[in-house]
């Protein structure tokens, strides 16, 4: 069984965020750092996790992130194609110019919903 807490331990605290919409219909994950070989498959079954606690689907804040490479950008494929497996919506949200690249560069952009900022409804509470 891989140790999530190992991961948690090296980036300095909790890798993400969990937040569900107020009726329950949508799931925000909300992942910071760095995304990476390291942690992906973490990352991975959090948000397989997370979709399959959703009526709707899942929405994945990418404002902090740092750096997202092939296995954590591999992490969110899979999330997509079981998300749309099961009738799902999976949307990106305010994700950085330097992450955004990686889409384009890969022409996943053109796979993933990406909005600009997360919906007004999913803000986090402070």
């Amino acid at each position: 069984m891989f140790d999530f807490s190992k991961i948690v331990a090296k980036l300095g605290g909790e890798m993400t965020k969990n937040i569900k919409s107020p009726d329950l219909s949508m799931v925000v994950v909300q992942p910071s750092g760095v995304l990476n070989a390291a942690n992906a498959a973490a990352f991975q079954d959090q948000l397989v996790k997370a979709l399959s606690t959703s009526a709707t689907g899942l929405i994945v804040d990418m404002s902090s992130v740092d750096f997202l490479d092939s296995a954590g950008l591999a992490a969110l494929v899979v999330a997509l194609r079981t998300a749309r497996r099961n009738g799902k919506q999976l949307s990106l949200c305010a994700v950085p110019p330097s992450i955004k690249i990686v889409f384009e560069l890969t022409q996943l952009d053109r796979a993933f919903e990406v909005l600009e900022t997360r919906p007004a409804q999913m803000a986090i509470a402070a």
